[in-house]
């Protein structure tokens, strides 16, 4: 049985950074983009275990710019959660489309994908480029983004 999380949507000034810094480890980034973000947050006991931010980027167009869950309660379904909440609440904006980007391989990939999510285009090289800070996973480090999009009213 999954966990009682409650997920809020909050203001960018009380968004758990530190939650964020998981996704996101730019924190000049975050800073860049959370006053402009739509922000959420799940709560177990009081306390934060996931965070996210999304930002509008054109007409009935929104990018979920960072999603994360505290190491300690990942894999308990609480980001899926947080996820399909952020996909039914941005939807009620009237949105057509969620986009995000993540790296081209790791376990992010296929949590976006079983949302509902499809590859939509190759950002090559944008780690290289956009983060001075080199990044890695499994050992492998990060260069392309592969851009996920989610369309409202389609079929998955």
């Amino acid at each position: 049985m999954s966990p009682p999380v409650e997920i809020t949507e909050v203001s960018h000034k009380e968004i758990p950074i530190d939650l964020l810094l998981q996704a996101d480890p730019s924190e000049e980034k975050l800073k860049g983009y959370l006053p402009r973000s739509t922000c959420f947050a799940a709560w177990l006991d009081g306390l934060p275990v996931g965070a996210c931010a999304v930002i509008p980027t054109a007409e009935k167009v929104y990018e979920l710019m960072c999603i994360s869950v505290a190491p300690a309660h990942q894999q308990k379904g609480i980001g899926a959660r947080l996820l399909r909440h952020v996909i039914a609440e941005i939807g009620k904006l009237g949105a057509k489309q969620l986009t995000v980007g993540t790296g081209s391989f790791g376990y992010q990939l296929s949590f976006y994908q079983r949302q509902g999510f499809r590859v939509s285009s190759i950002d090559r090289d944008f780690f290289i480029k956009n983060y001075q800070v080199p990044i890695f996973e499994n050992g492998i480090q990060l260069r392309d983004m592969l851009r996920l999009t989610f369309d409202y009213g389609k079929s998955t």
